[in-house]
């Protein structure tokens, strides 16, 4: 029994000896991506800072200096201004070989009628680590691109919007139910619109306006004398003071200072025509030949992690497409996420912020909005 006992005890010392070089293995063993992101995060380091288009937004720039550059120790150099003018010169140093700016981020039809045909845009879908960011089923309807090759313009948000603010001691909620009571002669000189003879939020809704109502009733509705601006501010400013009681194609974020102030703006409630599905200003595309490579990788996985689309959602009030976010709180401010209100095939219907949309109905509608306005 004794040298039974000690054959057993031999056996399992033996046992653990050769178990214990592949327990050591499996513990020690990273995944590939883990190797491939700490790789660049090293390198980020290294390059030091990352040049980013993005929204101008005092609570959106907070948020990633607070969780992005504190944490890695990089700079994010923020690159503003009007859409269409930052697309341009983006465009431009391009074509000069000027490499500067790494990423933008924006609303999708300066990116898809100056940017994608120029050929200025890396393919996306390489510089996607994470595997909550590469996981199609981490985001509601999985990965949605705005390009018809699908590969270069990324949308990370989908919602709708009351488009439609109003002056609170000026006019009633009540007093437009439809898009036809635009048309009434007590508004006539009271509209204002965000000039949708250029890409951004104002011709999201004249497109919208050309689809659902025809292009007699866009003759009619200028005909309203309309305020013309391509200041998103200038036209907040204006219903905030009581210059105008309704303006058309700003959403909340435009509004916010207005708001904390306490001054009289409010969103309308949705008209019966419904609205359209917007991607907002979260549209991601990176540069060719982008300065800072590892840097770019690095905070573009950072912007579309959980902890990114949080702070984007919670500054820009534009709601991320990412499932394990709660978006139903912005319904307060008059924003209707896609995942909490739409089947993916009512946003297919109702989007228009894709090439296919954009070449179809926004681009003629741009051509009708330059013959109307001048």
């Amino acid at each position: 029994m004794g040298k039974l006992l000690i054959k057993l005890r031999l056996c399992l010392t033996l046992s653990c000896i050769l178990a214990s070089p592949i327990v050591t293995g499996a513990q020690t063993a990273r995944p590939a991506w883990q190797a491939e992101w700490d790789r660049t995060i090293e390198l980020a380091k290294k390059e030091g800072k990352v040049v980013v288009s993005l929204p101008a937004s005092a609570e959106l720039r907070a948020g990633i200096e607070r969780l992005f550059e504190k944490r890695y120790g990089i700079d994010v150099e923020p690159i503003v201004g009007r859409a269409s003018t930052v697309v341009r010169k983006m465009i431009d140093e391009s074509k000069a070989g000027v490499r500067y700016v790494d990423l933008h981020m924006g609303g999708s039809e300066s990116v898809v009628t100056g940017m994608l045909p120029e050929g200025i845009i890396d393919p996306l879908e390489a510089y996607m680590l994470l595997p909550e960011v590469r996981d199609p089923k981490q985001w509601w309807g999985g990965h949605i691109w705005v390009d018809n090759p699908k590969k270069f313009v990324y949308s990370t948000l989908a919602y709708q919007s009351e488009s439609l603010w109003f002056n609170s001691q000026l006019m009633k909620a009540s007093d437009v139910r439809s898009f036809d009571d635009l048309l009434d002669d007590k508004l006539t000189g009271r509209i204002g619109i965000l000039d949708p003879r250029t890409p951004g939020s104002g011709a999201s809704m004249w497109s919208y306006l050309r689809e659902v109502k025809g292009e007699d009733y866009l003759r009619k509705l200028v005909g309203q004398k309309l305020s013309l601006s391509r200041d998103q501010r200038v036209l907040a400013e204006i219903l905030a003071k009581g210059k105008i009681a309704l303006v058309l194609g700003l959403t909340y974020y435009s509004y916010a200072p207005f708001i904390k102030a306490g001054l009289p703006v409010e969103p309308l409630p949705v008209p019966k025509e419904g609205v359209y599905v917007s991607g907002g200003s979260g549209h991601l595309v990176v540069l060719k030949n982008a300065p800072h490579p590892n840097a770019t990788r690095l905070f573009l996985n950072w912007f579309m992690s959980r902890e990114g689309q949080e702070v984007y959602t919670k500054a820009m009030h534009q709601p991320t497409r990412r499932l394990d976010l709660d978006t139903r709180w912005l319904r307060d401010f008059g924003v209707l996420p896609a995942k909490d209100t739409l089947t993916i095939d009512q946003y297919y219907k109702r989007e228009n912020q894709s090439e296919e949309k954009i070449n179809r109905l926004r681009e003629p509608a741009a051509a009708l909005a330059r013959k109307l306005l001048g």
